[in-house]
């Protein structure tokens, strides 16, 4: 089985693949606390409890990781718990077969590189790439497969939690669909904006983007990942398709064009 590890600021998600199939995959906090020896024993608890098999049966790892002190951490993880295993972490030198036309391409974040690789891959190019995490972040793909740049906004959760942190009579709600754009309640006001409001920054951003790839804007695809992309992108008008293991895959086709 191969693992595949995505390290975000706010979450970490591991999954299990044999061959092309997704078995299994789980969502933890990325806490910059702990230790390898810690997140081998979270890791070994999530596959002892998922009776797909044992840890002893990963025979393969790709990594991509947006935060250095844990990259560290799973490094060593790598090499004191699983030893004998390959293992691949998305960094320089590490073969991705995506072009990166940007001024240095060492500033885009791996996990941006691997969500444009999945994209081709998945349902070719011209394609944008919406990624609702900590940051919700753009990524254009042109039709040959190339990283040409994208952009970055807030993500939801750090918006609200501003939000809430800075207005006296406001506070923290759970994020769902909201009834109407037009509440009657601040509950309801505060969904309705975060909603309606990320969903408007979307597709503002997207027609943008699509316009500046391509005099044909039918021809490009505009798929939405990321753990929080499943609160707003209902409410989209320019999103295509919704796939919430984009990364997952990326990292899967990584190691095979770095392993076999």
């Amino acid at each position: 089985m191969l693992l595949a590890i995505d390290v975000g600021n706010s979450e970490t998600v591991f999954g299990l693949f044999a061959s092309d199939d997704l078995l299994e995959h789980w969502r933890v906090g990325t806490d910059t606390r702990r230790t390898a020896d810690e997140w081998a024993v979270v890791l070994r608890g999530l596959v002892d409890g998922s009776s797909l098999g044992r840890p002893e049966d990963i025979d393969g790892i790709a990594l991509c990781c947006s935060v250095p002190s844990v990259q560290h951490e799973m490094r060593d993880m790598f090499r004191r718990h699983f030893g004998d295993v390959p293992a691949v972490i998305v960094e320089p030198g590490v073969k991705t077969g995506v072009p990166i036309r940007m001024d240095n391409p060492k500033e885009v974040g791996s996990d941006r590189i691997i969500n444009a690789l999945a994209a081709n891959h998945l349902y070719g190019g011209p394609a944008v790439v919406v990624d609702f995490g900590t940051a919700t972040t753009f990524d254009a793909v042109s039709a040959r497969g190339e990283y040409v740049g994208g952009a970055i906004a807030p993500g939801i959760d750090i918006s609200v939690d501003a939000l809430s942190r800075r207005g006296a009579q406001l506070h923290m709600v759970e994020i769902v669909k909201p009834r109407a754009a037009i509440a009657k309640n601040t509950t309801e006001a505060l969904r309705s904006g975060i909603v309606f409001g990320f969903a408007g920054q979307v597709d503002g951003i997207v027609d943008r983007m699509v316009a500046e790839l391509t005099d044909a804007p039918d021809d490009v695809t505009v798929v939405a990942t990321g753990g929080l992309a499943s609160i707003v992108v209902a409410e989209c008008e320019t999103v295509d398709l919704h796939e919430p293991w984009l990364t997952l895959i990326g990292l899967r086709l990584v190691y095979e064009r770095n392993v076999g």
